[in-house]
């Protein structure tokens, strides 16, 4: 018999073993990525303290795309990049969460990359 492929424990999985590696601090917060299927949201992270630092997601009122696709994403992460220097935070860690540097997460990185960020 064939078992069903369980495609977001996997995901979880993978966010598990990659945050074994990446930390947080408050030189160089984590950039956290979540995608779900109607939205997106991106997180700053200082994992010393807990803290979230900026946040932003696609449903947001400065986002003109409602949606969890490319052009969202292209908006989320010159807002995120906007927000982060604004708050004096140039070089984070890029945290995927699990999910496959591709479409949507790479154009994430991209833009944040083109607003500002280094990563």
């Amino acid at each position: 018999m064939i078992k069903k492929i369980d495609r977001k424990a996997q995901r979880v999985r993978r966010h598990i073993r990659v945050r074994r590696k990446i930390k947080g601090t408050a030189e160089r917060p984590r950039l956290c990525v979540f995608r779900s299927n109607k939205a997106l949201y991106v997180q700053i992270i200082d994992d010393v303290v807990a803290n979230t630092l900026v946040s932003a997601s696609t449903l947001d009122n400065e986002i003109k795309e409602k949606h969890a696709n490319k052009i969202a994403a292209k908006e989320l992460g010159e807002l995120i990049a906007k927000k982060a220097i604004e708050k004096n935070i140039k070089t984070v860690v890029f945290d995927r969460g699990g999910y496959i540097y591709h479409g949507v997460i790479k154009e994430l990185a991209e833009a944040a990359r083109s607003g500002g960020l280094e990563f």
